[in-house]
């Protein structure tokens, strides 16, 4: 890996990075050691499952190219991987789950793990981040599983292990995952200074209005600079509730005002949001006012959930912020949020909390 990251030095794609550089041999031991021989055990018996080597938690603050790492590393193996978002995954699991208990199976984790593990030397995850309870009871042990059957998990995360599912229900049931982290995976925080992502936005238009065929494009045009120009629906689970992003990647959640505002979501769904993104794209916000009070109700709180959080909102929009919303309840409420839009428009807007 430290040869294709040399490469896109040396192309310009990425600019040098001491932060960078020094999680590279941790991928490098990882490529290594999947590329060693599997071992036997006696003459007679079968070849038995190769020992893996201790996985990867990459975790620091949000853009520091966390996400660009896993992208290189994965690009770097030649062994079965799949490269999946956390949330996405746990998704799965208890999809899964859901289907094995009609069955009646003793262990419904048992036939998941299995159809996880099959034919599969690497699990990456991107956002390792755990805010359903669901998920913080069986992720130790769907961990353990994979392991066992000799799969290498690579995770960042925005957060040091001590601090997932920090303040959660029942959260002493959930610190054997943590030791299980400590244990099984070598924990390298990625303290670069510089974010990213910010710095790519930084001077750019980030609010668009009217929206016409020319906020479109500009809209697509940061969505696959910022991406790649792909992504995949996040779904995050708030107190059993499902909160859908119909396309994510690497941090950057793509949607439109019906698709958020236009839903029976809460402040606490708003936080959910707020906390799995660090740039949010909102197409086609219209005029605001009596005949949609809800939706713009909606909207305002999710506006101070993503400035709080220091956000970056990039969205298309049918007016300027102070003429979205000019008749009916709540006209004077929304001034604050006219001014908070605004104020994320500045190119310097968020930076010092990266």
């Amino acid at each position: 890996m430290r040869d294709l990251y040399a490469a896109r030095l040396q192309s310009g794609d990425l600019h040098p990075d001491p932060a960078q550089e020094t999680v590279l041999p941790e991928f490098d031991r990882i490529l290594t050691g999947l590329n060693e021989a599997p071992q036997k055990r006696g003459f007679f018996r079968k070849k038995t499952t190769p020992e893996a080597p201790k996985g990867l938690y990459l975790w620091g603050g949000v853009g520091r190219g966390k996400s660009m790492l896993m992208d290189l590393f994965v690009e770097s193996l030649d062994v079965p991987v799949r490269r999946v978002h956390f949330h996405a995954f746990m998704q799965e699991i208890q999809n899964g789950l859901h289907e094995a208990r009609k069955t009646g199976v003793e262990d419904s984790l048992a036939p998941v793990v299995e159809k996880v593990a099959e034919g599969l030397r690497v699990l990456a995850f991107d956002e390792m981040q755990i805010t359903d309870i669901a998920d913080a009871m069986i992720v130790g042990r769907l961990f353990e599983e994979l392991m066992k059957r000799g799969i290498v998990i690579v995770t960042t995360s925005n957060r040091v292990p001590d601090d997932l599912y920090k303040h959660g229900l029942n959260r002493q049931l959930f610190l054997p995952f943590i030791e299980l982290i400590k244990d099984r995976l070598v924990v390298h925080e990625l303290a670069s200074p510089r974010d990213y992502r910010q710095n790519r936005l930084s001077g750019s238009q980030v609010y668009f209005t009217p929206v016409n065929a020319e906020a479109r494009a500009a809209i697509a045009e940061i969505w696959t600079d910022l991406t790649g120009g792909t992504g995949e629906e996040l779904v995050l689970t708030v107190k059993g509730r499902k909160v859908t992003i119909p396309a994510y990647r690497n941090g950057v959640g793509r949607a439109s005002f019906h698709d958020i505002c236009g839903q029976m979501l809460g402040p606490g769904d708003f936080l959910a949001i707020a906390e799995a993104l660090r740039v949010l794209i909102l197409e086609n916000i219209p005029t605001l006012g009596r005949s949609n009070f809800n939706e713009a109700k909606r909207f305002v709180t999710l506006v101070d959930a993503l400035y709080e959080a220091k956000v970056r909102l990039i969205c298309s929009a049918a007016d300027q912020p102070e003429s979205l919303y000019v008749e009916g309840e709540g006209v004077f409420e929304f001034e604050r949020t006219a001014s908070r839009l605004r104020e994320m428009q500045d190119a310097d807007w968020g930076k010092s909390e990266g």
